[in-house]
């Protein structure tokens, strides 16, 4: 959020930037940031309206290889000439790309996102003078291209999957201004008009996803009278709720799901880009040769996706799915997979701006001990440098950095610094020097370096689309280079969408120069590079043995692979903390699994139950970290009175207890690209009623979280899904059926100033959590003050049953912190089954751990008459068990076996 910190922090630099207060309430001056109709391109292409497409396809010029068609396409109006190019892609995927046929100036295509694309081979079915009908393999899965008007639909069997170009809408060569104006900055556009645009038909489609980052609810609304969703990475001070505005970070893939199957779009295009969306009947819009084979009557629901950018070349990728899974499967086959983080990064994170000094820091770090809180890592915001010089410390506030990063060694402790990407322009810089001398600033449009006003007042903005740049940027994190740096101390960029607080809508201008190319073609990758280099500079540093930990708050496709994201400045109010839920689905649907919202709320001060509340949430969220504007009163976890205290200890516990559930969901969604905060219907995809639900969500597919986000909530109704499964509170341990709606009360009146009071209702203050029945999930009982104190302790595992008595689960285990789990494939990943009375560890093990199994709970059980632990050795040992007969609680203690060996527990 720029303005509001800028009163506070520019003044200094003879800037004053002013923010209004109104009503109590601070607000995103929509002012500052363009509509559809005041972007010029936006507007020209929203005012084509669906019709017959002039463009038709030149069948004469088709040619074929084993993996790839080409064809002409021409622009019957105007005589433009087209290049289209189709793709089948293992995996059950078509690329379709088109660019002009002879541009006057290269187009630009989209580096380093993709980490593969395999073609696969492509088959020419039948051709006429109508068209051509392709085979894609699979599931008698065909792609035919019509030729007049130019038009594409894949069909499996008689059934349309999806139309390109069905309502006319394709354009990549247009005329308009060459010029435009907003505010007081003028757009000169020295390369002219070149924007793009596509629709998509989606035939039995309702409900799609996807397209963050914006303040919205998980299923996408149609934009038919209102704005189109915008992706274009903006600092937007104190974002708007339920609005397409754009926000810091664009990941151009959107979802779509139905009963009968899951799709995904990928528009690979790192340039303003807005995306409409309708929704209509497949007989209105639908029609040509294909209408025929069309299910249904005109009531079919159909949605209508259209894609506009600003510049750049129409690529598209398009992931028939058909489950969820596989979506999830194409696209990280793409962009890659989450990064794995260290597991200590998946713990509880402790932020403000600022923490003031070093004594400050050792006082925070005190009070999580002295209120028995654990944490993690703790944060230090921009006034930690030395004049918001990056890489530097403030010689007064922290004159003895490594003193201070070895207390934390010490508890086993991290830090997290921040560096971001606009640098000062000061002759006495290092790192202002070197980036000047080596030509590594953008440059404006006449080739002098790009200056504008951030923190630090002027400052230059490093090319980071420049790989040598990248690699310079990356070598400053050695630790002969950042001074006071250790192997603890992690890193955060900020303010990298780039923000440059007096550019058009506080960003860039579009004709910057990033080499031959203008900001214009590239602007939303800005932020993923900035990571990109942070993180590889991170692994540099050990010689590529520990993994890196990068937040940023800019992103775009593939920035999964280099780290976390936040949801950027939020605020103190029930309705942020509703929507932390939907934005981080969002994210978790499109690659992006390592998601959290500044718990508690970046600007303004949150009330108790609030800030309560927050943590409950948050601590069943990805990234986990509380975070606090300067100017407002600190909120360490113990400054609210002891019961909140206490309920804030008990949120944060939770977290720690369930570390190695979370780092195994990490090492799936590193392998698979499944995400691990997820909506109900990506694991009930036939399930109509979780369609657009996002107040509940499930971490993998075995806890279900519904966050208490109403102000003085007495209860909230639960969806647990699932005919004929079972769902176990992790509270109370109460067993529940699936499919049903389920009441929980969750009040806080029972909560006393009595301390012992509040503790008897602790567990009737929890936000509810279920288990579903049929797994098994590790936890960790001894929280201690750092996840890395709790490296060797033993697992209990958590046996929930399903009606048959059965379940299944895993047990994952590493360093926690290198790469030898991939390297050396040292790890230990077991898979754990229960059935017929006895529960299996099977064989994984490439690792050594002195971890241990010290107790089993069984939910759902019977009261055995013995049961006996058996080991490879022939050995058989009794077991002690108690057993709940009220809630069929089973709890073997003590099994006393190394987590890495072979054992059977047999009931009788």
């Amino acid at each position: 959020g720029v303005f509001f910190r800028a009163t506070t922090k520019m003044c200094t630099v003879g800037v004053l930037w002013l923010a209004v207060f109104l009503s109590g309430t601070w607000a995103v001056d929509r002012g500052n940031f363009k509509t559809c109709d005041q972007s010029a391109f936006c507007k020209r292409q929203r005012a084509l309206k669906p019709g017959q497409s002039p463009y038709r396809a030149l069948l004469e010029t088709l040619e074929l290889t084993n993996t790839k068609l080409t064809l002409q396409l021409i622009n019957d109006n105007n005589k433009v000439r087209l290049l289209l190019e189709l793709y089948r892609l293992q995996g059950n995927m078509t690329r379709v790309k088109i660019n002009e046929l002879k541009p006057l100036k290269p187009r630009f295509e989209v580096p380093d996102v993709l980490i593969n694309d395999p073609p696969t081979d492509l088959s020419l079915l039948s051709q006429d003078e109508n068209g051509v009908v392709l085979s894609l393999g699979a599931d008698s899965q065909w792609l035919i291209v019509s030729a007049k008007p130019f038009r594409l639909d894949i069909m499996e069997g008689r059934e349309v999957l999806l139309s390109l170009n069905s309502r006319g809408l394709l354009t990549a060569k247009e005329d308009g201004m060459w010029e435009e104006t907003f505010k007081s900055h003028t757009d000169n556009k020295p390369n002219g008009p070149s924007s793009i645009s596509l629709d998509f038909s989606l035939p039995g489609v309702e409900h799609v996803y996807g397209i963050p980052e914006h303040a919205d609810s998980l299923k996408l609304k149609t934009t038919d009278g209102g704005d189109p969703y915008r992706l274009f990475n903006l600092d937007v001070f104190q974002y708007e709720l339920f609005n397409p505005m754009a926000l810091y970070g664009a990941i151009p893939v959107m979802l779509s799901h139905s009963a009968q199957r899951t799709m995904g779009i990928f528009w690979l295009n790192a340039a303003e880009t807005w995306v409409d969306i309708s929704s209509n009947t497949a007989g209105k819009t639908v029609f040509g040769q294909m209408l025929d084979y069309v299910q249904g009557s005109s009531e079919t629901p159909q949605t209508d996706v259209r894609w506009i950018s600003e510049s750049g070349i129409i690529d598209v990728f398009i992931m028939l799915g058909p489950t969820p899974t596989d979506v999830f499967s194409q696209y990280s086959s793409l962009t890659g997979t989450q990064a794995f983080p260290p597991l200590s990064a998946l713990a509880y994170h402790q932020c403000r701006w600022n923490y003031n000094d070093q004594e400050d820091v050792a006082a925070v770090d005190q009070g999580f001990d002295e209120h028995d809180i654990p944490y993690d890592f703790i944060w230090l915001d921009i006034e930690h440098t030395d004049g918001k010089r990056y890489f530097t410390w403030d010689p007064h506030k922290f004159p003895q950095p490594k003193d201070m990063l070895q207390g934390l060694v010490d508890k086993r402790r991290k830090m997290v610094t921040i560096v971001d990407p606009h640098i000062k322009v000061d002759s006495s810089y290092k790192i202002h020097n070197e980036i000047r001398s080596k030509g590594f600033y953008v440059k404006n449009k006449d080739g002098g370096d790009y200056e504008g006003w951030c923190w630090p007042g002027n400052s230059g903005y490093p090319d980071f689309t420049n790989p040598e740049m990248r690699a310079w940027w990356a070598s400053m994190f050695a630790y002969d280079q950042y001074e006071g740096s250790m192997e603890n101390m992690y890193t955060w960029n900020d303010m990298n969408e780039p923000s440059v607080f007096n550019g058009p809508e506080v960003t860039m201008h579009k004709d910057a120069l990033h080499g031959n190319w203008e900001n214009r073609d590239l602007h939303n990758l800005y932020g993923l590079y900035v990571q990109m280099a942070t993180a590889e500079g991170l692994i540099e540093r050990s010689g590529g043995v520990e993994r890196p930990f990068v937040l940023t708050r800019a992103f775009f496709a593939g920035s999964q692979r280099y780290g976390a994201v936040w949801t950027g400045d939020n605020t103190a109010e029930w309705e942020h903390l509703k929507i932390s839920i939907p934005m981080c689905l969002s994210l978790g649907l499109v690659g992006v699994s390592f998601c959290g919202a500044d718990v508690g709320g970046f600007f303004k001060s949150p009330s108790t139950e609030l800030l309560v509340r927050w943590y409950q949430t948050g601590a069943y969220q990805p990234f986990f970290r509380a975070h606090a504007h300067l100017d407002t009163p600190r909120r360490e976890p113990w400054l609210f009175g002891p019961e909140n205290t206490a309920l804030i200890r008990e949120a944060v516990r939770q977290r720690y207890a369930l570390l190695p559930y979370w780092y195994q969901l990490f090492y799936h969604a590193h392998h698979s690209g499944q995400p691990v905060m997820r909506p109900l219907w990506v694991e009930y995809p036939q399930d109509t009623a979780t369609f657009s639900m996002d107040d509940q969500f499930l971490l993998g597919r075995d806890l279900l979280v519904h966050p208490v986000t109403e102000e003085g909530g007495r209860g909230v109704t639960a969806y647990l899904p699932g005919k004929g499964e079972v769902w176990f509170d992790v509270h109370t341990f109460q067993k529940h059926n699936g499919a049903q709606n389920l009441y929980i009360p969750v009040t806080i009146s029972s909560i006393t100033s009595c301390i012992h009071s509040l503790f008897d209702s602790l567990s009737r203050y929890q936000i509810p959590v279920f288990q579903r029945g049929g797994s098994i999930i590790p936890r960790k009982a001894r929280v201690r003050r750092s996840s890395s104190c709790m490296e060797h302790d033993p697992y209990t595992l958590f046996v929930a049953l399903s009606p048959k008595r059965f379940a299944q689960g895993e047990l994952y285990i590493d360093d926690g912190h290198t790469f030898n789990f991939d390297k050396q494939k040292q790890f230990i990943h077991r898979r754990l089954s229960f059935a017929n009375k006895a529960l299996n560890l099977a064989p994984g093990s490439q690792f050594i751990t002195p971890s241990w199994i010290e107790k089993i709970v069984i939910l759902g059980a019977s009261k055995p008459s013995k049961a006996t632990l058996k080991t490879p050795d022939g050995k058989e040992n009794l077991l002690e068990f108690e057993f709940d007969a009220s809630m069929s609680v089973l709890t073997l203690r003590k099994p006393g076996v190394n987590a890495g060996v072979d054992w059977t527990v047999v009931l009788q």
